[in-house]
């Protein structure tokens, strides 16, 4: 039996726009979307919130390991990324199975360290796998029911959930994407409505998922000035949150995400919390756009 078409449906856009009074507008699909990685702030929120119970530890090395989970969270333990590896991508593209765990390691060398803990950075996908194995060991759950417990359900947010086959995408807008399998994304693929997405963030930068104290060390980003760009005139990445290295708070703080055909951005500037998700042949880019709304240079959906 062929794999179920998930391309296409439930229109081509997805926004919304949580303004400073609390009001919710939302704009073209508000059905669920795949969050891509946003699925990685989600991640970071749980495992800090176990940090925060004691069931994990932030600072310290792993056991038999060089580097800590403020290293994964940030993208600084060396470990590399599964995102450049063509046969990767080709399988991808084939609509095959995801591979085993133990072949994508393998694949990526996941075993040798690119440079030690702490004095680089680079973005890995794996390390986020990581993460997930250590939230799922410290919480005895898997991470559909941790994100559920710790996350989703203290923020309110009712149409989140983790996608594990392919069934999972069923009524779920994929954009331009032909039988996608979220196997393909290690870390999790969480899919929701921009609603709820929005909602999320707000919970988080309102206090409401963690203390003021680990809000902060979120916050707390590593400048990237190697990967300035139009885009991202001043990078830097925390705790799950891709940031401005100078004054945070005062700019756009939040995720982007990306994968087999669409895109999404959802960030925050103060209480204002602006998502857009589109498919790639939208033409739109939705980072570009959510930017321009939040600092005020075009009008909010």
């Amino acid at each position: 039996m062929s794999a179920p078409d998930h391309g296409g449906r439930g229109g081509l856009e997805a926004g919304a726009h949580l303004d400073r009074t609390g009001t919710l507008h939302l704009t073209g699909h508000t059905g669920p979307v795949p969050w891509w990685s946003f699925t990685k702030t989600a991640i970071a929120i749980c495992a800090l919130r176990l940090v925060e119970d004691g069931a994990l530890r932030l600072d310290e090395p792993l056991e038999g390991k060089r580097y800590t989970l403020a290293h994964l969270l940030r993208h600084e333990a060396g470990l590399p990324d599964y995102g450049g590896l063509a046969a990767y991508h080709a399988d991808v593209a084939a609509g095959r199975t995801p591979w085993p765990v133990e072949r994508l390691l393998a694949e990526a060398s996941a075993d040798r360290l690119r440079y030690e803990p702490g004095t680089g950075w680079a973005y890995s996908n794996i390390g986020y796998l990581e993460v997930r194995r250590l939230v799922e060991r410290a919480s005895g759950l898997d991470l559909g029911e941790a994100l559920r417990r710790f996350v989703f359900a203290p923020a309110g947010v009712a149409t989140a959930r983790l996608a594990l086959i392919p069934g999972d995408l069923d009524g779920v807008a994929m954009g331009d994407a032909r039988n996608y399998h979220p196997g393909w994304v290690y870390h999790g693929l969480v899919t929701g409505t921009a609603a709820d997405a929005a909602r999320l963030l707000a919970a988080l930068t309102r206090g409401r998922l963690v203390t003021p104290e680990t809000f902060a060390r979120m916050r707390a980003g590593r400048a990237l000035p190697e990967h300035r760009s139009e885009t991202y005139p001043d990078p830097a990445y925390g705790l799950g949150l891709m940031l401005w290295a100078t004054d945070p708070l005062d700019h756009p703080l939040g995720h982007t995400g990306g994968g087999p055909g669409s895109d999404i951005a959802v960030y925050a500037r103060g209480s204002e919390i602006c998502v857009l998700w589109a498919a790639s042949s939208s033409g739109l880019d939705p980072v570009r756009t959510v930017f321009r709304r939040l600092m005020g240079q075009d009008e909010p959906p």
